[in-house]
């Protein structure tokens, strides 16, 4: 193997290392900021609409402050273009602010870890689409993880009953809900993100997306209880769980496509299941369990399938 091919395959398992490192850093803090918010929610008694637009009008104000620092005026160029505004503010409002009210409104009328399991239902909705797309059947690992999804999301919500669910109507729905928003959110921004980059479209996509849900829910109209705890809880939710989780999770798309992306993320809901339990004494049994590895699973099988599909494609010699 010659220098220049060591240092390329050098440079390309450093990329996917820092891509892997990415997701993962943000998975856990969006699994861990998931919990937070169940508290702030059913202990503190805030509500999810004004936690959601407060959270994206501050956390994009900041991103956006960060990042003129290094951007300059081109933080503000991306609105000079006619195509490139409406596929911001399309991001903002369906795919930024879409995938987080959804996922509050989910641990509102259930918990975290219920609702971010039901949110990573989205990979399997970005395989479908992608298949969809290609007009091609799916394949055997494909159609394994749809099953195991299928599956898994009945046990969670059923715990194996057909005549009753273990979750609320209005959870199921909102959880059903942020696995499309997923689907959309990681699909969505990808020719944005290649032209100018994760700190100018997860910034404006914030406060996009918190300015119109002002116009819905008011940033001043507050209802909970503010204590030390619930104000550090507070801030743990806006700094940690989503500047720097939401940015870590698309600049991750920069060094990984957007299957993966989603794929490596699945510790985000077995760390708001594991914390949720620990922590809030959220009642998770053997059914919620098996459900929740069997939506975990379909993460698996898929990233299998195409770490397969990499390989034979690395191992075919050009004629």
């Amino acid at each position: 193997m010659s220098r220049l091919e060591r240092e390329s395959k050098e440079s390309m398992r450093s990329t996917r290392f820092m891509g892997m490192s990415l997701v993962l850093t943000g998975a856990v803090l969006w699994g861990v900021s998931g919990t937070v918010a169940q508290y702030l929610f059913q202990e503190q008694n805030f509500s999810p609409e004004w936690l959601t637009v407060v959270r994206l009008l501050l956390a994009g104000v900041i991103l956006l402050t960060v990042g003129y620092r290094t951007e300059k005026q081109r933080i503000w160029a991306i609105w000079k273009s006619k195509r490139d505004r409406s596929s911001l503010v399309l991001f903002g409002l369906l795919g930024m602010l879409a995938v987080q009210y959804t996922y509050f409104a989910a641990i509102q009328h259930g918990n975290a870890a219920t609702a971010t399991v039901l949110q990573y239902l989205g990979p399997v909705l970005i395989t479908c689409y992608a298949a969809i797309r290609a007009k091609r059947l799916p394949t055997r690992s494909e159609l394994l993880a749809v099953v195991l999804a299928i599956a898994g999301t009945f046990l969670l919500v059923t715990h194996g009953s057909l005549s009753s669910l273990s979750v609320s109507g209005w959870a199921l729905f909102w959880g059903i809900s942020s696995a499309f928003a997923l689907a959309f959110y990681t699909l969505n921004p990808q020719a944005l993100l290649d032209k100018w980059g994760s700190t100018i479209i997860v910034g404006w996509g914030m406060l996009v997306g918190g300015i119109g849900f002002s116009f819905v829910h008011p940033p001043w109209a507050f209802t909970g209880h503010w204590s030390a705890a619930s104000f550090f809880a507070f801030l743990f939710i806006i700094i940690f769980g989503t500047v720097i989780a939401f940015y870590c999770y698309l600049e991750s798309l920069q060094y990984l496509t957007a299957s993966e992306t989603s794929l490596i993320a699945c510790i985000e809901p077995l760390s708001a299941a594991v914390l949720s339990v620990v922590w809030l004494n959220v009642s998770f049994g053997l059914a919620d369990w098996l459900g929740t590895l069997g939506i975990v699973g379909t993460l698996i099988v898929l990233s299998l399938g195409k770490s397969r599909k990499r390989a034979e494609k690395n191992t075919t010699v050009p004629l």
